[in-house]
């Protein structure tokens, strides 16, 4: 789905799929191809040297990516590939067709000195492009976006969403409500964020909503931390979009919001203190929540026509369940077995609902 232009592409020998890698291979849920709205691109280690050189000389450097060499950060083509192979074969053991990927969320440094960003920004989405070249049958690209939360407005983005959509064929963008972890980014519904929701409606294309660093002192106590401002600020987006007046202004705008929306709603759905309006062709949720009991109340909740098939395999889903010996974002087996769920109900979270929201995943061969 990455078309050849952008970063010189490569020869497409070195890329074509090994046996085991290739989606016409699997089909695998009721000779359904399995969608992944939610992946994230995997890169070697030494890629993100990269981003150590240009904060440590407080210099933005041009992305190495389709030049002659690896550039400042280091790794061949080679390595590069080994890492995207790693990742498909990651995903045939979990029963995955197809993947939209996007950035590492604790990765997009949205709290770094703001002349970087579009630098770093650039680089990540040629590595995404890069990736998607490699195996064209199985990953689609999703956008970082250069936010900037002390910015007027989001208009600095545009161009990157340009290059992306226009130059790289990519088919979503991810944003984070609040890149620079400090909760002063303005709320979703603000005309901050307006400039790329016309230029995201315009471009037919969905935001994926994923939370990024957090640099609230309190969570420090806990590893990993940025899980937590994954969760506040992803169920925080929900409320603030679906209360707001968003949707009104760009009724053809899609968000999808990642991990099943952060948090569940406490509230039954006729309650004032959620929002009495009709969001279902604009609002939706990935299932990108590994404990059972609450992916089983995410869906029951959100509703299956909202609810589209995530997984962030690989990512933070590796610990393994006790019961089954399968690491927790082996999700289809999981969702497979709701027996609150019809068969036509697994269908079209696997596949009806992400071809929906993102054509582009339905039309991969």
């Amino acid at each position: 789905m990455c078309p050849a232009t952008g970063p010189r592409p490569v020869p497409a020998p070195a890329w074509r799929s090994p046996a085991g890698t290739d989606r016409r291979d699997h089909r695998v849920y009721h000779n359904v191809p399995v969608l992944d709205v939610h992946g994230h691109v995997s890169v070697p280690f030494g890629a993100n040297a990269f981003l150590m050189l240009m904060m440590g000389s407080n210099t933005p450097m041009d992305s190495p990516i389709g030049q002659d060499k690896a550039g400042p950060a280091g790794p061949s083509v080679h390595d590069f590939h080994e890492a995207a192979l790693a990742h498909a074969r990651y995903m045939d053991e979990r029963n995955i067709d197809v993947q939209v990927i996007g950035p590492r969320p604790f990765l997009t440094m949205g709290w770094m000195e703001p002349h970087l960003i579009p630098a770093w920004t650039r680089y990540v989405n040629d590595m995404i492009h890069q990736q998607c070249q490699m195996f064209p049958d199985r990953f689609l690209g999703a956008a970082m976006l250069p936010q900037d939360s002390a910015a007027a407005d989001l208009s600095g983005c545009l161009a990157e969403l340009d290059r992306c959509v226009g130059e790289l064929g990519f088919v979503a963008a991810y944003v984070s409500p609040d890149p620079a972890g400090r909760r002063t980014t303005p709320g979703m519904h603000e005309p901050y964020w307006f400039p790329v929701y016309a230029r995201a409606q315009e471009l037919g294309i969905p935001l994926i909503v994923h939370g990024t660093n957090s640099l609230d002192p309190r969570f420090r106590v806990v590893p990993h931390n940025y899980q937590l401002g994954f969760l506040t600020e992803q169920y925080l987006a929900g409320q603030l979009l679906s209360h707001g007046e968003v949707f009104s202004r760009f009724p053809g705008l899609k968000v999808i919001i990642c991990h099943c929306g952060g948090a569940l709603d406490r509230f039954i759905p006729t309650d004032h203190h959620l929002a009495q309006q009709d969001l279902s062709e604009n609002l939706f949720y990935d299932t990108c929540g590994y404990d059972l009991n609450f992916l089983e109340a995410a869906i029951r909740q959100r509703g299956v026509p909202r609810m589209l098939f995530g997984t962030e395999a690989p990512g933070s889903g590796r610990a393994v369940r006790p019961e089954t010996g399968r690491t927790s974002d082996d999700l289809v087996p999981v969702i497979g077995t709701f027996d609150f769920l019809t068969e036509d109900d697994k269908i079209t979270i696997f596949n009806t609902n992400p071809a929906r929201v993102i054509p582009a995943l339905g039309k991969v061969r």
